[in-house]
C-alpha cells in the first residue's frame, strides 16, 4: 500500500490522475483533475491536462477512485460523548438524554465532543457535516474550533428556540441579536458556513419560527428544524394547533427553499406537496429510522415529486458508504418489497444523494458536492484494489453495497490532505481519544439523563445472557 503523504504534501498545481473519477455522468476512466488554490481548477482527460498544464506535477493513482467527499446533511456534533446511551431506548430521546447531556457540558467537553465527532466524520468519508446546533450554553465557538482543527467543512447552526429545549433560552430580542451575529461571524470563512435552527417547531413561538426562517433566507443561509419525526410530536402539534408540524410551519410562513427539514418520516401526501411547492429540502436519515424512529421517510416518492433531499446520519454512525447502503435498504424494506420495485432508485440515486444532492439540500451547491471546476477540492481517494471491487462490473452499485470506510485511503478538504487510512496527518487523534476516555464518564454521570432500559453490559453481568 503506497504512502500518499509525500505525493500530497503540496497540492497546488498538481494533476491527480486516478484509475476512475466520479464525474457527473458516473465513474469515468482516463480522466484527471488539476488542483490549484484548494479548488478543482481544471478537469479533462489526463493527456489533455498534461498538455494544458505542462509545468504541473502529476500524481498517477491507477488503483484509486477519486470521488467527491460525502456530505452529512444532518448531525449533532455535541452528542458524540453519549453515542450508545440511546441504544434500545424508545423515541424522543432528545428530551431524556440529549438535552440533559448537551446542556450539562462545559466549554472543554463541548470541544472534545465536537472534535471526536469531526474525527469520526472524516474517517467515514464525510468532508462536510451539517450540525443542527448545540443545546449547550453558548459554546458554539468550540464546534467551530474543532472543525477548523480537523479540517471538516461545517454548516453550524445557532439554535433560536424561545420556548425551551435548550440549556439557555434568552429573550426574543437577544435571540435575534445572536442570530444576526452568527450569520455575519463567518463571512468568507473557507470551512465554516452559518445556519439558524429551531430544534422542533413546538419550542418556538409562531413569530420566532417565521422571523428566523426569514432571517436565514435573507442571508442565504439554511434554516434547520426537526419535523414529523415521532408520533407523539405530531399528536402534540395537532392538539396545540389543529395542524401537523409541517403543516404548521407552512401556516406561519416558515417554509421555503432555505429550509432543511430533518427527518419528515411521518409525512402525508398533502405535506409532500407542501415540501415540493415551497422548495424546502429534507435530510433523509435512514439509520436513525432503524435505530430510534417511528417510520422511514418516503425518499423515492420525494425524488419522483422533485422534493430536494440529501442523506444524513443524525449522529448515528459516521460511515458514508454504509449510509448509502442503509438509504437503499430502508427504501427497499419499507416500500420496494411491497411494490415489487427491484431497483429502489438504483445505485446512482444514493451515490448522488450522498454527494451532489446533499450539497444542494444543505445550501452548498456552489461550494462542494461534485468534482467540477471552481468548486472546493473536497474529495476522497478510495482504494479499488480490494476484494469487494474485484471483479468490477458496476462500480456505482458496488460503492453503495460493498463500500466501507476502511477502503478510503485519503480524505481532502479545500485541497488539503486531512487523513490517510483513517487517521489525521497533522494532529494526534489518539491523544484526543485518551483524554476523552478519562473525562467522559464523569461528564455523563453529572448529566440528568433518564434512561428507560439498563445497558446491555449490565444485563450480561446480571446473568441474563
Amino acid at each position: 500500500m503506497i504512502d500518499l503523504r509525500p505525493t500530497f504534501a503540496r497540492t497546488d498545481n498538481l494533476i491527480v490522475a486516478p484509475g476512475r473519477l466520479l464525474a457527473d455522468d458516473g465513474p469515468q476512466p482516463g480522466m484527471a483533475v488539476l488542483l490549484q488554490g484548494g479548488r478543482f481548477a481544471d478537469i479533462g482527460t489526463a493527456a489533455a491536462l498534461r498538455a494544458r498544464h505542462p509545468d504541473a506535477r502529476v500524481a498517477e493513482l491507477p488503483d484509486h477512485l477519486m470521488m467527491p467527499g460525502f456530505i452529512d446533511t444532518h448531525t449533532h456534533l455535541t452528542q458524540s460523548l453519549g453515542k450508545s446511551l440511546v441504544f434500545g431506548e424508545p423515541s424522543e430521546i432528545f428530551r431524556r438524554i440529549w438535552v440533559p447531556l448537551e446542556g450539562s457540558l462545559d466549554e472543554h467537553m463541548v470541544y472534545l465532543s465536537s472534535k471526536l465527532a469531526a474525527l469520526e466524520c472524516l474517517r467515514g468519508g464525510f468532508t462536510t457535516a451539517v450540525d443542527a446546533g448545540t443545546r449547550s450554553a453558548g459554546h458554539i465557538g468550540k464546534l467551530v474550533e474543532a472543525a477548523r482543527e480537523t479540517g471538516l467543512r461545517l454548516v453550524v447552526a445557532q439554535i433560536c428556540n424561545d420556548l425551551g429545549g435548550a440549556a439557555v433560552v434568552p429573550d426574543r430580542a437577544a435571540i435575534l441579536r445572536l442570530a444576526e451575529a452568527h450569520l455575519t461571524a463567518y463571512q468568507g470563512d473557507p470551512l465554516i458556513h452559518p445556519s439558524l435552527a429551531i430544534s422542533i417547531p413546538e419550542v418556538a413561538s409562531d413569530a420566532m419560527l417565521r422571523d428566523i426562517a426569514a432571517m436565514a433566507a435573507a442571508a442565504g443561509a439554511t434554516f434547520q428544524t426537526h419535523v414529523n419525526e415521532h408520533l407523539v410530536a405530531v399528536e402534540r402539534s395537532l392538539v396545540a394547533h389543529g395542524r401537523r408540524p409541517l403543516e404548521h410551519l407552512a401556516h406561519v410562513g416558515a417554509l421555503g427553499p432555505q429550509v432543511l427539514i430533518a427527518h419528515s418520516t411521518l409525512i402525508t401526501p398533502s405535506e409532500m406537496n407542501l415540501l415540493r411547492d415551497t422548495g424546502a429540502a429534507v435530510a433523509y436519515n435512514p439509520v436513525a429510522s432503524v435505530w430510534k424512529g417511528n417510520a422511514v421517510a418516503p425518499a423515492l416518492q420525494m425524488q419522483a415529486l422533485g422534493i430536494r433531499f440529501g442523506l444524513g446520519t443524525d449522529g448515528t454512525r459516521a460511515d458514508g458508504f454504509r449510509l448509502m447502503d442503509a438509504a437503499e435498504a430502508m427504501q427497499r424494506t419499507a416500500y420496494g418489497l411491497a411494490s415489487g420495485d427491484s431497483s429502489c432508485g438504483g445505485g446512482w440515486l444514493w451515490l448522488d444523494a450522498a454527494t451532489r444532492m446533499a450539497a444542494e439540500a444543505s445550501g452548498l451547491a456552489a461550494v462542494t458536492g461534485r468534482i467540477a471546476p471552481g468548486l472546493a477540492a473536497d474529495f476522497l481517494l478510495v482504494d479499488l484494489d480490494r476484494p469487494e471491487f474485484t471483479p468490477s462490473h458496476d462500480l456505482t452499485w458496488e460503492l453503495v453495497r460493498y463500500g466501507n470506510r476502511d477502503q478510503i485511503d485519503a480524505v481532502f478538504t479545500n485541497g488539503r490532505l486531512r487523513m490517510v487510512q483513517g487517521w489525521p496527518v497533522d494532529w494526534d487523534a489518539r491523544a484526543l481519544l485518551a483524554e476523552i476516555r478519562g473525562l467522559a464518564a464523569p461528564a455523563i454521570a453529572k448529566a440528568p439523563i433518564q434512561r428507560i432500559h439498563a445497558t446491555a453490559d449490565s444485563l450480561f453481568a446480571g446473568g441474563l445472557a
